[in-house]
């Protein structure tokens, strides 16, 4: 094999007794677990906002930022519920650039894994015992959910991983909600039959056992545009995508039928500016629908402390090292916009 095995990382079981959650912890998940579930099975009509920096690439600037975010929840707590997003993982179409803590916890630094599972890990828990939140995280690498699965709320599956087995399998197996967004060329079909397999009951291979899912029913989809042939962004989050989404779901069978429609990427063409105008138009259309206000459980947003974006090297404390992000100004003004309307 043309690979140089650098070192044994230790298992999932030997890093959470290394950095276990306390009694606290543990019970204030669990909370946060019902009151998404319960939104997403329908028992609730508050809207769920996973909100938060396109990548967290330092501990210190995420928690500001979602600590900032604790202040407007408590504002906001009788209408919306707040997921941060804490990527830890990041994929990248070409294989270059900043993958992501998990790779590099010093963006400057040469790629070191072994403390990166280290690092999210005590960021994960920082923002849960810090600001009560358990956060979402895009499980680029299904087994290394592992060394999350008992800190995260919500897990995102990726447009380019949508399609993966191994991704639609271990979904089957996790107990807390998981967004299989459509891929990056748009057929709503492969995002369906995601969310169908994740729903489903499995048998399979899952770091050296073999395991039987049960199959997870909080399992839906993410829209999050797409890409013309011609490289050029589309969205899907008007009205008629919503009507043709909800129409997908009443033929499949699924249970549950929910969407969380992301503001950034293809959708807003990655004009990072753009998306509180794009979650007025998706909340104007649930007002217009029943179904689709049915549907449409909340929104998925791009946001951090700086607006923009810069270079890994660039220096800015909190702006993004990858994908622009709304600015904070701009984010708490969004946030107030959309529980005024809901």
């Amino acid at each position: 094999m043309n690979l140089e095995f650098k070192r044994e990382l230790p298992s999932a079981r030997v890093v959470k007794e290394m950095y276990p959650l306390s009694e606290e912890s543990v019970a204030q998940k669990k909370k946060n677990d019902e009151a998404i579930q319960d939104i997403l099975v329908g028992r609730s009509d508050k809207f769920i906002l996973v909100i938060g920096p396109c990548s967290a690439d330092r501990s210190d600037a995420v928690l500001e930022y979602i600590t900032k975010l604790r202040e407007v929840q408590e504002k906001v707590k009788d209408k919306i519920v707040m997921i941060p997003r804490i990527y830890t993982n990041k994929p990248r179409t070409t294989g270059a650039g900043y993958k992501g803590m998990l790779h590099q916890p010093d963006p400057e630094s040469d790629p070191n894994i072994l403390k990166g599972i280290m690092e999210i890990r005590k960021l994960h828990i920082r923002a849960l015992e810090e600001t009560g939140f358990s956060s979402a995280d895009e499980m680029l690498y299904p087994e290394n959910h592992s060394y999350l699965s008992d800190v995260l709320s919500y897990v995102a599956v990726g447009a380019r991983s949508v399609e993966n087995q191994m991704h639609r399998l271990t979904s089957s197996g996790l107990d807390i909600p998981v967004g299989m967004k459509n891929p990056t060329g748009g057929m709503l079909s492969v995002m369906m039959n995601a969310i169908n397999a994740a729903q489903s009951s499995h048998t399979f291979e899952y770091s050296g056992w073999e395991v039987v899912s049960r199959g997870n029913l909080l399992a839906h989809a993410i829209l999050r545009g797409y890409s013309h042939k011609s490289g050029h962004s589309a969205p899907n989050y008007h009205y008629e995508d919503l009507v043709f989404l909800n129409e997908l779901y009443e033929k499949s069978g699924l249970k549950n039928p929910a969407v969380i429609v992301d503001t950034n990427h293809s959708n807003s063409g990655k004009q990072f500016d753009q998306q509180p105008r794009i979650a007025k138009e998706i909340i104007h259309s649930m007002m217009l629908s029943e179904d689709i206000r049915k549907l449409v459980k909340g929104l998925m947003v791009e946001s951090y402390l700086v607006d923009g974006s810069q270079k890994p090297d660039g220096g800015v404390y909190g702006q993004s090292i990858t994908d622009p992000c709304l600015g904070w100004e701009r984010t708490e003004k969004m946030i107030y916009e959309i529980a005024d309307l809901l």
